[in-house]
């Protein structure tokens, strides 16, 4: 596994993390929440990425 993908995952959250709270504070949080969501689903489509690339070097690994 790369470091990278955790250095990654990180940086998306110090950011959103920022931009959730520079949004609360100047009342905007639906548009806080939005950040918030869309982050989540970045990080769960690199992540799922990840995982897909795991699985086909476990059958490639496997012969399968």
């Amino acid at each position: 596994m790369n470091v990278d993908l955790i250095f990654k995952i990180a940086a998306v959250g110090i950011l959103v993390a920022v931009l959730n709270i520079l949004l609360s504070r100047s009342g905007r949080d639906d548009q806080a929440l939005m950040v918030t969501l869309s982050a989540l689903v970045i990080v769960l489509g690199v992540v799922v990425k990840e995982i897909s690339g795991l699985f086909d070097m476990i059958k490639t690994l496997f012969g399968l």
